[in-house]
């Protein structure tokens, strides 16, 4: 049977399938894709708005206090534009679809979705929640049933929990476990690269692309500076001009609990923070931002009590350390938004592709000299923690 020329269609839509087989955490959080920029195509810049889920206080006796209902929004800014740039012969066209995805498009993909991995588990970071032991790896199943637990307190969603971990963190648990690992149908059906199996509640992926933590060179002897303290920014004092504290630092306040997401009562736990920007000291104060916002009271309350001046901030890590994170989520923490880009005028050929909420654009363009044709595929995105709280962080080495 001859070979037929590849059209743009047929080589997008299996870029597009190889990519999604090999994006293993874009492929288990929330993915959205706008079509309002179908005809125009986005630019770099370009928002895309998703919405946020009410809450409502509750009380008792038979009068009751209407809640207005607020809907709330988050914006996610498509601002990363990620390409990959295979150069192929002409003649290389009237290979069949599979022997071309094998020679050009598969390591074109393998690229891509590795660039692209390695944006998205930035927001690691943005976690509050956190177990296991800086600079230990995990190895035993009361860390991870720990982390299973932080989520259900949060009241996340049984279902659709992933866990993702470093492969030595992955060999370590699997020898641990061996007899909770196992094949799975499901799994068999819905193939996606560097799924190990389901075990405590989630399924598990091994993941390259697991992000570090680095600590600031200030984390003992902090407190806080000034009383009745609230929001999501954290004046802290016994500090030095110098001082760091570096995003994605997770630490607690002493007699700040947390409180059930619900009824709002005291858990007996401290509740956990994380530093959300890089901040240095220039002398015995330092303001900086934090998740959760601290809220004291009402439908969006996260803890019993603001900080007493003067409290202990402890940190998780020592002074500059560099340790690794692996991670439990439901899917709805985590958001990527792809968006149609733009198309350009006087190529050779062009085309966009959508599969998974997933947009690509394909541009070719021949040169004459070389009898080559110069090939770029794109995904236009951006991405953003959404959900902080159905996400744990599970500190290792």
């Amino acid at each position: 049977m001859a070979n037929t020329l590849l059209t743009t269609t047929s080589v997008l839509r299996k870029a597009l399938m190889i990519l999604h087989q090999k994006l293993n955490f874009v492929g288990n959080i929330h993915r959205g894709y706008d079509k309002k920029f179908a005809v125009d195509g986005a630019k770099i810049g370009d928002t895309l708005v998703i919405r946020l889920p009410n809450e409502y206080p509750t009380g008792t006796g038979p009068t009751i206090t209407d809640a207005d209902t607020t809907e709330q929004s988050t914006s996610i800014t498509v601002s990363t534009q990620r390409w990959v740039a295979p150069s192929f012969l002409s003649s290389e066209l009237t290979l069949s679809l599979d022997d071309f995805s094998e020679r050009v498009i598969e390591p074109a993909m393998a690229r891509l979705a590795a660039q692209v991995e390695a944006d998205a588990l930035t927001m690691s970071r943005d976690i509050y929640r956190q177990t296991g032991t800086p600079g230990t790896a995990p190895s035993t199943f009361l860390t991870y049933a720990t982390a299973q637990a932080i989520l259900t307190d949060e009241l996340s969603p049984l279902s659709k929990r992933c866990f993702h971990v470093k492969p030595m963190d992955m060999a370590i648990i699997v020898d641990a476990l061996k007899g909770l690992f196992q094949s799975s149908e499901n799994i068999a059906s819905q193939y996606r690269e560097g799924i190990m199996g389901t075990a405590i509640g989630g399924d598990w992926y091994q993941n390259t692309h697991m992000v570090k933590q680095t600590n600031g060179n200030k984390v003992a002897s902090v407190t806080v500076s000034g009383a009745g303290q609230t929001g999501a920014t954290l004046l802290l004092g016994s500090l030095s001009a110098s001082d760091t504290f570096k995003k994605g630092q997770v630490f607690t306040l002493a007699g700040v609990n947390r409180v059930h997401p619900e009824t709002k009562v005291d858990t007996g736990e401290l509740q956990q923070f994380v530093v959300t920007a890089d901040a240095t000291a220039a002398g015995a104060t330092l303001s900086i931002g934090i998740a959760p916002s601290i809220v004291v009271s009402g439908a969006t309350q996260t803890v019993t009590a603001s900080p007493a001046n003067g409290a202990a901030v402890t940190f998780a890590g020592g002074q500059n350390a560099v340790y690794g994170l692996d991670l439990l989520f439901y899917k709805d923490a985590f958001a990527l938004a792809t968006a149609d880009l733009v198309m350009p005028k006087g190529v050779d050929m062009s085309g966009r592709e959508v599969m998974d909420d997933i947009s690509m654009r394909l541009v070719r363009q021949y040169e004459v000299g070389s009898d080559k044709l110069r090939t770029r595929l794109d995904v236009l995105y951006g991405f953003k923690t959404i959900r902080r709280q159905q996400a744990v962080r599970i500190a290792s080495n």
